[in-house]
């Protein structure tokens, strides 16, 4: 419950049934891993198994399977190598005081990924695939899962063109990955409130891009950016529009909202702006408990 908002399976939080706990891994998997809880960054930290299910041109996806966490091979020519032929998603599982286990709408996520893999020409895992996938994933590292209140275990469901392609065209094999890693806050202590730096010139998405889905491909060209923020000071980078830069889109990481009073406002997602998942939540919560909703095409006059 959040907010006096009570989410259920279809539309919030998922508790991970035990029943469809897969029996590949050690029994010791209720034991916490030796690791220093209080202590969690935002880095990856190996943990015990990956999930893998593979696509091929004119097939429906094999069933998958967990596998140790390690390297994967793929060919020189993959389209994921060549042609940044690639999308992500980010899920956590949380654990609760009374020992359950929780994601948080992992369905959406699924229906973004689909979504996502429309616009890059790529096939996607269906909605249950994905979400038995993330679940055996959270279960078969459920020692990685922090206890309640220091963390949660990041889950990155991957879609990559794996299939070998020279000439620029959609890849004939896909692989879909999900690895985990216990993470704590994205941003270190001592940054919060944020200290965004505004930057005018470098943009994250410009219109009829793909600025809209999560393709691999939008994430590299703003490293530049993100360093030359961070060596001034600042936590992360707030881009404007490409084409007017003076009107607020997102961040980095994350999508961004305004509050004045009752009235909380976001930019309209136009194409350049991601469908973020906890955006989506927010408002609807936001409505839930009083808050006035609004979402601008342009929100630069409002601070």
């Amino acid at each position: 419950m959040i907010g006096g908002r009570h989410f259920t399976t279809q539309n919030a939080a998922s508790s991970l049934i035990e029943d469809s706990e897969p029996s590949s891994y050690s029994a010791n998997h209720d034991e916490y891993a030796p690791i220093d809880w209080d202590n969690l960054g935002f880095s990856l930290t190996q943990t015990d198994y990956m999930y893998t299910m593979k696509y091929s041109e004119g097939e429906a996806f094999k069933p998958g399977h967990l596998s140790k966490f390690g390297n994967i091979a793929l060919n020189p020519a993959a389209g994921v190598l060549n042609y940044g032929q690639g999308i992500f998603e980010g899920i956590k599982a949380y654990r609760r005081e009374d020992g359950g286990i929780f994601l948080f709408r992992p369905e959406q996520n699924a229906i973004r990924m689909m979504i996502g893999a429309e616009r890059m020409c790529m096939q996607a895992p269906s909605v249950e695939q994905f979400v038995d996938a993330v679940k055996q994933t959270a279960l078969a590292n459920k020692r990685w899962i922090p206890p309640p209140g220091k963390g949660s275990l990041y889950i990155r469901p991957l879609l990559i063109g794996s299939g070998p392609i020279l000439g620029l065209a959609s890849s004939p094999e896909y692989t879909f990955l999900v690895y985990a890693s216990p993470v704590g806050n994205y941003f270190k202590e001592g940054t919060a409130p944020l200290n965004l730096y505004v930057d005018d010139e470098v943009h994250r998405a410009s219109r009829g891009g793909a600025g809209g889905v999560k393709s691999i491909t939008n994430y590299s060209p703003v490293l530049k950016a993100i360093s030359s923020a961070k060596n001034m000071g600042f936590s992360d980078v707030l881009y404007l529009d490409a084409v007017n830069k003076k009107y607020i889109e997102e961040v980095s990481s994350c999508n961004i909202f305004v509050v004045k009073g009752n009235v909380i406002s976001t930019p309209a997602t136009n194409g350049t702006i991601l469908e973020g998942i906890t955006r989506k939540s927010i408002l609807e919560v936001a409505q839930d408990i009083g808050f006035r909703v609004q979402l601008y095409t342009n929100i630069f006059s409002l601070i």
